[in-house]
C-alpha cells in the first residue's frame, strides 16, 4: 500500500507546481503535436488544462503556506480561483491569439484583381516581371500581357488572371 503522508500538503502543492512547470516547458516545445487533441472542445485544450492545474497548485501552495485554513477549504478556494483565472485567460488571451493568426501563404487566384508594378518590361509576346504588394509582403511573379501589347518598366498593371504561375496583366488605368 502506498502511503500518501510522506510529504506535507504544502510539499504536494509545491512538487506538483514544479512538475507542471516542466510540463509547460515541454508543451512549449512540443505543443504543436497536441494541438489537434482539443480542436472541437474549447476547454479540453491542453493549454487550458495545464494552466488550470498550475493555477490550482500555485494558489493552493500560497494559501496553505500563509493561512491556517482547513486543507479542504483551501482546495475549494484554489479550484474556484483557478477556474476564474482559466476562463479569463481563455477568453481574453487564447481566443484573440487564435483569431489573430494570419497565414503568410497566398493562392495564385487571390492575386487576380490586384494592382502591381512592372519591374522587368513585358514585350508584346514575351514575359516580364511584376511586383505585387499584399498583406503577406511583396510578391514577384512572371507576367505577360493579356492584350498582347508591350508594357514598359515602372508601369502600373492590373492582374486579369493567373495561369500556371504566370500573371496575365494589362496596363492599369485608374477611374479617378
Amino acid at each position: 500500500m502506498i502511503e500518501l503522508n510522506l510529504w506535507s500538503i504544502e510539499q504536494w502543492y509545491l512538487y506538483s507546481l514544479l512538475f507542471l512547470a516542466i510540463c509547460m516547458i515541454l508543451y512549449l516545445f512540443f505543443g504543436d503535436i497536441a494541438d489537434g487533441i482539443g480542436e472541437g472542445i474549447p476547454f479540453f485544450n491542453p493549454t487550458v488544462i495545464l494552466a488550470f492545474l498550475t493555477f490550482f497548485s500555485a494558489t493552493g501552495f500560497i494559501i496553505e503556506t500563509f493561512t491556517s485554513l482547513n486543507s479542504y477549504v483551501i482546495a475549494i478556494i484554489s479550484a474556484i480561483f483557478s477556474i476564474v483565472l482559466d476562463i479569463l485567460m481563455y477568453y481574453f488571451i487564447l481566443v484573440p491569439l487564435k483569431s489573430a493568426e494570419v497565414s503568410m501563404a497566398y493562392t495564385e487566384e487571390s492575386l487576380g484583381g490586384q494592382v502591381g508594378k512592372v519591374i522587368v518590361p513585358i514585350p508584346i509576346d514575351g514575359f516580364g516581371e511584376v511586383v505585387v504588394e499584399t498583406v503577406n509582403g511583396i510578391i514577384s511573379k512572371r507576367a505577360t500581357s493579356y492584350d498582347h501589347v508591350s508594357i514598359p518598366y515602372d508601369s502600373k498593371v492590373l492582374i486579369v488572371e493567373v495561369k500556371e504561375g504566370t500573371l496575365y496583366v494589362r496596363e492599369y488605368e485608374p477611374l479617378f
